[in-house]
């Protein structure tokens, strides 16, 4: 197609879009606390079972003055991160060996699928009595429950890559190094980073099922203490936290999405 009958967006669509994408997350959480509110208002609920917006903050602003939620968001935030990385350095290449192998895939799958199958609260009392408690059981729980999705989608990204373009490697005689980094990689890409995303969220639920199995610290460790102690402000303190820790995760992945993917035109 020529490139004067290439359809772009008028530069004016592009930057109400990029305002409203702006807009649109800080709105949404305003929203959300004025339902909040008025839910609290109308049912006129004690602390303990529906907190107010302002008490939550309060309670915010005093664990923040005390230092204590930076040092159990440092050890759930270590936890999530060795996890992840753990996670994805054993999925991808065992993704890469499942694509590569229908054989291998036919031996593994069932085990795979199968331990997936099994709840990941039900796994973890194991991992702490075979490596003790501590951090390097709370890594393990996170890698578990990351590993699936990472696997699967390395596997439908190297899968999804056109055969022929693998034969006009061949046909160059590239070694099997050659096409990964220069054809399988950048195909398969797109794939791969969609299931890090998802990985990168499961990740915060993974150390948090972990300080919920054997808790000592970390947010999960708050969300069991400050429930014994009728502290549900402290409760939405932790779950905030929590869900401010994956947004911010899933937002460092797509910003490297983005880098990493900068060759690729936009597409109308």
């Amino acid at each position: 197609m020529p490139a004067s009958m290439t359809p772009t967006r008028h530069p004016t669509l592009r930057k109400r879009a990029r305002t409203w994408r702006w807009i649109a997350t800080p709105a949404a959480v305003v929203f959300f606390v004025l339902i909040w509110r008025l839910v609290g208002w109308l049912g006129d609920y004690p602390a303990f079972i529906l907190p107010t917006p302002e008490q939550v903050t309060i309670r915010l602003w005093q664990v923040l003055s005390d230092g204590s939620l930076f040092t159990h968001i440092g050890r759930t935030l270590s936890e999530l991160l060795l996890g992840l990385a753990l996670g994805l350095s054993t999925a991808t290449p065992a993704g890469y060996l499942l694509a590569k192998s229908r054989l291998l895939e036919r031996l593994l799958a069932p085990y795979i699928v199968a331990s997936q199958a099994v709840p990941i609260i039900a796994i973890a009392p194991l991992i702490f009595i075979w490596f003790g408690p501590g951090l390097l059981s709370n890594v393990l729980v996170t890698a578990l429950i990351v590993f699936f999705p990472i696997l699967i989608n390395t596997v439908v990204g190297l899968r999804s890559v056109p055969p022929e373009l693998i034969d006009l490697m061949r046909s160059y005689r590239a070694t099997r190094w050659q096409t990964f980094c220069t054809l399988e990689l950048p195909a398969a890409l797109p794939v791969l980073l969609g299931g890090l995303k998802i990985g990168a969220t499961l990740a915060v639920i993974g150390a948090t099922v972990g300080e919920f199995v054997r808790p000592s610290a970390g947010l999960g460790y708050l969300i069991l203490t400050a429930k014994n102690r009728f502290d549900t402000e402290l409760v939405f303190v932790a779950l905030i936290t929590l869900a401010a820790m994956a947004l911010s995760i899933y937002g460092a992945v797509s910003l490297a999405e983005r880098q990493l993917l900068s060759w690729q035109k936009e597409t109308p």
